[in-house]
């Protein structure tokens, strides 16, 4: 009777051992990849044989010396509707650059995603305006790894961050592009009790997967493109660069906002702008 006692008490440890190993969380890897149209993007000096070039909807050539965006605010949807928040309210844990320059960037992985199926992501291109503050004195780590020194992804004038930022050449003379977005804020400067809302740059992106994502033993990756093709040829705004709008200092809130709509959509009748799902795999 005894070793019977035993025999059933090890069988039960057992039971209860392999109960726990089971996956009740596993990581998802999200794949960034840039391009003019369905050609990934080489970055490159205005003489540069290898750089990529495109053509827009308006017959401007135009290329990149360098390619910035910040994505923050994901959110995994379950093939049941139920929304599960990837560190939304923390830019240290939940955000990242996605610089061309720097193909680590590239990939941004998410961890501790409960098992299921996933039939939908959704992301924020930007920062929403809750946490969209520059503290000086401490760069949160999303914007340390890309680089805090070199980058310049925050207004200097302000208290935000950029949320693209894009540099390079248009037309056959190679005259300069620089394309700066991100949320501004009105008010005399200095004196915060004046501070509103100015422009609201920050979209927030949907996007349906061609297949159900499955978290479980494996690390499923959902691979995204962002089409920069879509900066001067959107589905909202047909843009030609100009002097009114080619540079920062010279494009106002009006003409950033169609460049924000093309990139992020107008958060109506577009909530893709430039980004779709290529594939997933699990």
């Amino acid at each position: 009777m005894i070793n019977n006692a035993i025999k059933l008490l090890m069988i039960s440890l057992v039971m209860v051992s392999c109960s726990k190993s089971e996956d009740v969380a596993n990581s998802v890897n999200l794949h960034f990849n840039n391009t003019f149209k369905n050609t990934t993007i080489v970055l490159g000096s205005a003489d540069s044989p290898a750089a990529s070039t495109n053509t827009s909807a308006s017959g401007q050539l135009h290329q990149f010396s360098e390619l910035k965006y910040v994505i923050s605010n994901i959110r995994l949807i379950k093939a049941d509707g139920s929304e599960i928040p990837y560190n939304v309210n923390d830019l240290d844990k939940g955000a990242t650059v996605i610089d061309q320059a720097k193909a680590a960037t590239l990939n941004y992985v998410l961890s501790n995603i409960p098992v299921g199926e996933y039939k939908q992501i959704k992301f924020g291109l930007g920062v929403k305006q809750e946490i969209n503050t520059l503290d000086q004195l401490r760069f949160p780590v999303f914007y340390a790894t890309a680089g805090a020194n070199d980058t310049k992804m925050h207004w200097e004038w302000g208290t935000g961050y950029r949320f693209t930022k894009l540099e390079g050449f248009y037309d056959a003379d190679h005259k300069e592009l620089s394309i700066h977005t991100g949320s501004t804020i009105n008010g005399t400067n200095g004196d915060e009790s004046t501070y509103k809302q100015g422009v609201d740059a920050y979209r927030d992106i949907t996007l349906n997967l061609p297949s159900l994502v499955t978290v479980g033993k494996s690390v499923p990756q959902i691979n995204i493109k962002a089409d920069f093709d879509k900066l001067l040829s959107g589905k909202t705004n047909t843009i030609t660069l100009g002097a009114n709008n080619a540079v920062p200092s010279i494009h106002s809130a009006v003409e950033m906002v169609k460049f924000v709509d093309n990139l992020g959509g107008n958060g109506s009748s577009d909530t893709a702008g430039m980004f779709t799902v290529e594939s997933v795999s699990n």
